[in-house]
């Protein structure tokens, strides 16, 4: 799901339920190639996996301090509760992900 800076109010800190934002942008390779692991992450688990393109919603990266993309982040009831940096893996970002179900 595509979110901007209008939507991550509702569908991100709004939400009961443990979102995982990915900030990225069109043109990033590493962005691109952890796609389809997010997706698959997407269908295993119970959580929203959302996408921030950083190009178009600069006000959201600076505010969440993103530096490189992708960047991903999970929030939980408007906290965020962890980021993961790069195109890591699958068991990386899984492991990260179960700490928090």
């Amino acid at each position: 799901m595509q979110i901007d800076e209008l939507s991550f109010d509702t569908e991100v800190l709004q939400s009961h339920q443990l979102v995982l934002v990915d900030f990225w942008a069109p043109w990033c390779g590493p962005c691109r190639m952890i796609a389809p692991i997010l997706d698959e992450i997407a269908q295993e688990l119970d959580i929203k996996v959302v996408k921030l393109n950083t190009d178009e919603n600069p006000n959201l990266a600076t505010e969440y301090g993103i530096r490189s993309i992708p960047t991903l982040m999970l929030f939980k009831k408007g906290q965020r509760l962890d980021t993961v940096i790069g195109a890591v893996p699958k068991s990386t970002l899984m492991n990260t992900i179960e700490k928090y179900l």
